[in-house]
């Protein structure tokens, strides 16, 4: 066990504790934004869905049910414009971080191979090549990337941390380069219901992809637009030769998705609008938020879109997290993204109303 764990960095954070403890000293208590974690309940009909589904005494399928199938292929054709996606396009898991994780080992990747992922990004994509004993590589343009053994090329729009959304233009360019080479492209599109400044754009889109899913794959959660980060619900739509593999794999590995986190998936991607509910709960913290960090001397760079705003005061990111903490504010420092993110901090949206205007009244 030690020579796997070995292989893996030192967990960022752990690091934070510190300073989490400073902010939970201040009198008016904390204000957390930090991990971007859903506080705002599961919608009811989410919640009748799971508890009509509680007896469930059989094991589920790794495949997901035939409705479950049904509601993510109907989700994919209506939200990002996919045309003629069947059950072979589509592969429920559980929760995207695990898939991040595993997803190079389960492609069967080893040293040699490399894995490419963007300059500032979520870091378990390096976590997945480490695990898999796979080279790895961070790029600020893809398409400049050396192909030589370059066997996973993993994108992100709308980003963590930054919330930048990459264009239709960008996306095209970046999946025919990938094509050309015969390098397999994981879109993680899990913030893409959550566009502010910019309506992101899938890969699964036929603008970008020219009408084939050759080669791609579209990561997506339910965690943030559904409030279900507690249920572990997501879902792979792409290539069916690809998933086929993963589904064969998975099967061996009894990666299922709980039946009844299945039929609660099921009515949350039939229903929108507890999603346009929750997208006006963020927009007006986002807003509030957004204004107090600009008033406080921030800059804010990209976040036009997704659960955060990238914000800096040109300094160090710890100098910046100490600072907020002594507001009783936590804020996650931009380094644990990358070296690109050291004079950065990402601050969540995702904290209650109240203890949003608790930060903002600090801040002022």
């Amino acid at each position: 066990m030690s020579a796997v764990s070995d292989r893996l960095p030192t967990f960022p954070w752990d690091k934070l504790e510190p300073y989490k403890a400073t902010a939970a000293a201040h009198p008016g208590g904390i204000v957390d934004l930090s991990v971007g974690t859903p506080v705002d309940p599961v919608p009811e009909l989410v919640q009748k869905a799971l508890v009509a589904a509680a007896d469930s005494p059989g094991y589920p399928t790794v495949w997901g049910t035939p409705e479950l199938r049904d509601a993510i292929t109907g989700w994919v054709e209506r939200r990002l414009g996919a045309r003629d996606i069947t059950h072979r396009h589509v592969l429920p898991i559980v929760g995207s971080k695990e898939l991040v994780a595993w997803l190079p080992t389960q492609l069967g990747l080893g040293p040699g191979d490399k894995v490419a992922y963007p300059r500032l990004a979520y870091p378990t994509y390096e976590v997945g090549a480490r695990l898999a004993r796979a080279d790895y590589v961070a790029y600020d343009d893809p398409t400049e990337l050396d192909p030589t053994d370059l066997k996973l090329l993993w994108l992100n729009s709308p980003s963590n941390p930054t919330g930048r959304v990459l264009s239709k233009d960008e996306l095209t360019r970046t999946v025919a380069w990938a094509r050309e080479h015969g390098i397999l492209l994981f879109s993680d599109e899990c913030y893409i219901e959550l566009g502010w400044e910019a309506d992101p754009v899938s890969v699964m889109h036929p603008d970008v992809n020219g009408g084939s899913y050759y080669g791609i794959v579209s990561v997506h959660s339910l965690s943030k637009r559904s409030n279900l980060a507690g249920y572990r619900a997501a879902f792979l739509a792409g290539d069916p030769a690809v998933l086929g593999d993963l589904l064969q794999i998975r099967k061996h590995g009894g990666m299922m998705t709980s039946a009844p986190t299945q039929a609660a998936a099921v009515a949350a991607l039939s229903d929108d609008t507890h999603v346009r509910e929750q997208r006006e709960r963020y927009a007006a913290r986002r807003t509030a938020l957004r204004d107090a960090l600009l008033k406080h001397g921030f800059r804010i760079e990209h976040s036009e879109a997704s659960l955060y705003l990238w914000a800096t005061r040109d300094e160090s990111c710890w100098a910046t997290v100490s600072h907020l903490a002594d507001l009783g504010i936590l804020v996650a420092p931009g380094d644990f993204y990358g070296e690109a993110g050291e004079n950065f901090v990402r601050v969540a949206l995702t904290a209650t109303d109240e203890r949003v205007a608790a930060a903002v009244d600090r801040l002022a």
